[in-house]
Parts: C-alpha cells; structure tokens; sequence
C-alpha cells in the first residue's frame, strides 16, 4: 500500500502574526493566524504547523492563547513549537488543543527531553525541528557532501538559526530518534524563502538515516518543488509557507497538480 504524501501549511508566528523571511533573516508580515489556519484547513491542508519563531531567542514560552485560538478553528492535526524546554510546557501546549509538540533548542541543549516526552505523552506527539545550513570548513564535519565545485557537511543550528552548534545534522537526526523522536521538521536554512526548491541533498540525506516520518521544509516556491522532493526523496510530508500566505497557490490546487503527476495525496 503507498502511503498518500502530506502537505503541510507552515505558520511562523512572531509577536502574534504570521511573519516569512529569507534565510531566516528580512521578516516580513504574511498575515493573521488565525484567519490563515482557518482557511487552509479548509482547503484540505493534511497538517497545520505552528512556530512561534523568536520563543527561544527571546526565552519565553510559546504564546498559548494563540495557540488555542487557531485550534479552535481547525480540525486537523496540529503541531506546535518554539521555546519548548520542559514537560510542563510541552503538556500546556497539547492542552491549548496542539495534537504534538515541536522542539530544536530545548532538545540540543538537554537531548534527554526527547526520551521524557516519549514516555510521557508517546513517541507520535514529539516532532524534532532540525534547522541545518551547510558549512563549507568540512575539517569539522563528519558526513561530507559536494556540490561538484565544494564540498560541505550539514551542521544544526538553534534560537530560530541564529546560533550554530557544531552539530552534525545527519548525526543529530539518528540521536533524536533513538532518543524518542516521533518526526523530524527539516528546514533548509540555507533555501528558507528563496521559494527556489528543497535542498534535495539534505533531505535524501536525512530520510536515509532515520526510519521515522521527514518533513521537507525551506525552499518551496511552486508545486513543481514539491513534486521534486517527493520523487528524488522518500520524505513523508511537504511544508510550505510564502506560496500559500501569499495566494500564489491554494492548498487543494497543489493537491490536484501531484495527483496528476502521480502522487499519492489525500484529496
């Protein structure tokens, strides 16, 4: 049996709108969450995505009341990150109505979280959020890639890109999972809002390593790009953000364009 391919509508949420930018920089306002949520549900989104982007660089907690606001008007599943660092936090955003929690800087600073949220609330609802950049100095890197002119390692990044770890990103996916990751949210720092395509490189990369569900994230412009990572890659589901916030492309309409170019999704 072919399993039917997710697409997932991604909302980056600063100080209570929806906001997009360029490689993690340049934020720009897209738009009102809840109104947006409330429409690509409608329009047959499998998955919602909720990132309150400066959580953890502002070292606050996710905004709850919001959160709650867009579950109210969704009936589908819904994930929720940004600042997690502790079971209590992780509990109060489940129960503002999130069906997992999201977690990258908390999880690399304290990687037994993942295994305290698996036994706590079942390995399904903890989604690892892996953003990675490619690092040209491969005397650092462990899994070395080459774009034919250089070559380059993935390394993960936290506080929403802007603080570099020296993480390996192949490595810290296959941690994450023995740890008790459900998911991985993959998100090219790199092709973050460059609306030229996913970075087919990484994503093979990391789907490779792991035996758990990959979402490709950062680079999508078209239909067609997501049509590219789900034939070059086994990945399980495609995020996207500025073609949905800004009208250029429904979520029912990019549905019916990979159904007719032989993808299984659910219309």
């Amino acid at each position: 049996m072919t399993l039917t391919k997710r697409i997932i509508p991604c909302l980056d949420v600063a100080n209570g709108r929806v906001v997009k930018g360029l490689n993690f920089e340049s934020i720009k306002d897209a738009g009102d969450p809840v109104l947006l949520a409330e429409k690509y549900s409608n329009e047959g989104a499998d998955e919602l995505v909720f990132l309150d982007i400066t959580a953890s660089q502002e070292q606050r907690e996710t905004i709850r009341s919001l959160v709650s606001k867009v579950a109210q008007v969704i009936d589908i599943p819904f994930t929720v990150g940004g600042g997690v660092k502790t079971l209590q936090h992780a509990r109060d955003i489940l129960l503002c109505g999130a069906d997992k929690v999201a977690i990258n800087t908390g999880a690399v600073k304290n990687p037994q979280i993942l295994t305290e949220l698996m036994d706590l609330f079942g390995r399904q609802c903890v989604v690892v959020a892996i953003d990675a950049k490619r690092n040209y100095n491969v005397s650092k890197g462990k899994n070395i890639f080459s774009d034919g002119s250089k070559s380059f390692w993935f390394e993960v990044f936290i506080y929403g890109g802007k603080k570099e770890t020296g993480l390996d990103a192949i490595d810290w996916a296959k941690k994450a999972q023995t740890l008790g990751a459900g998911e991985i949210l993959l998100t090219s720092i790199d092709k973050d809002g460059t609306k030229d395509g996913y970075d087919l490189t990484l994503t093979k990369a990391i789907v490779d390593a792991v035996n758990i569900p990959v979402i490709a994230s950062g680079g999508c412009g078209e239909p067609r790009h997501m049509l590219d990572v789900f034939r070059n890659t086994d990945v399980d589901a495609a995020l996207a953000a500025s073609i949905f916030h800004y009208e250029t492309h429904s979520v029912d309409r990019v549905k019916e364009y990979l159904k007719e170019n032989n993808t299984h999704v659910r219309l």
